[in-house]
């Protein structure tokens, strides 16, 4: 991935048995700085077998990240974050593109997530996505009691293509 006037922004995955600790210590720098509570450790999450955990880098820098659970044919998306100072170059679009070729490649039926309601930027790139709205769980988030949009995406998976869906539910974007 590269913009013009910039630098290269790289993608790579990390695993339990291949992530060092600055790795692991930068994923975590990301979260502290993109999020106001940080729910997670990035060492605790790669130690489960079902984690993905896929890094956007310019040069030896780590810049945003998406970590997802692999259960069965089924891709949970986690947490999707990106530094403050580098929001709005597209790392979050090639993070989750990452993840559905990922789904495609390993044949996943449903990629699933929750966003906080009032996170219309993603909303609208799960949408561009193809991401439909099923459900809300209310009071989702501990840190300020905010709804969360469950969202999915089906795939076909012996072919990889996204399966058209409709929303369940109405919201705003």
């Amino acid at each position: 991935m590269k913009r013009e006037g910039s630098s290269s922004i790289s993608l790579i995955q990390l695993t339990a048995d291949a992530a060092d600790d600055a790795s692991l210590d930068e994923v975590d720098a990301v979260a502290s700085a993109a999020f106001d509570v940080p729910q997670f450790s990035a060492r605790e999450e790669l130690r489960r077998p079902w984690t993905r955990c896929w890094v956007a880098r310019e040069g030896r820098r780590a810049l945003a990240f998406l970590i997802a659970w692999h259960v069965a044919d089924e891709l949970h998306v986690l947490n999707v974050a990106t530094c403050p100072s580098a929001r709005r170059r597209g790392l979050a679009t090639a993070l989750m593109r990452r993840s559905l070729e990922y789904a495609q490649q390993q044949q996943v039926r449903l990629l699933l997530l929750e966003v906080r309601r009032s996170n219309r930027a993603a909303i609208r790139l799960y949408r561009k996505l193809g991401f439909t709205a099923m459900g809300v769980r209310p009071r989702y988030y501990s840190d300020n009691g905010e709804d969360a949009v469950e969202m999915v995406l089906t795939l076909d998976p012996m072919t990889g293509a996204v399966q058209p869906g409709r929303d369940e539910i109405r919201i705003e974007v």
